[in-house]
């Protein structure tokens, strides 16, 4: 399932709803790089893959690949899957330890 999960991303936001979303966890594990990074993230009894920004998108709103690394806790606003039945959202906005990153200042919802 994680290797359809990690098609979908390649495709903009085509794949993401329209509507606002926000989860808190644990990340247990980070892939960071390009096209983009990648977080596992422990909701409740729930894991998730939260795709951020790319390395050049990160460090423009102040991420470093240390504030997104295993047992931080943040919570992420951005847009989950169209289909339910997966855990997969893509960030919009991250918050670690009560300060605010904005992956894509200029972006719409």
């Amino acid at each position: 399932m994680f290797v359809a999960q990690a098609s979908l991303a390649h495709h903009g936001w085509a794949w993401a709803t329209d509507m606002e979303f926000e989860l808190t966890g644990t990340i247990t594990k980070a892939r960071l790089g390009n096209p983009h990074g990648e977080l596992n993230v422990a909701v409740k009894d729930e894991s998730w893959v939260v795709e951020v920004g790319q390395p050049w998108r990160n460090e423009r709103a102040g991420l470093s690949d240390e504030m997104l690394g295993v047992g931080r806790v943040i919570t992420v606003h951005g847009h989950r899957s169209s289909n339910p039945e997966q855990r997969v959202m893509k960030a919009e906005r991250i918050i670690i330890d009560g300060k605010s990153y904005n992956l894509y200042p200029d972006r719409k919802s």
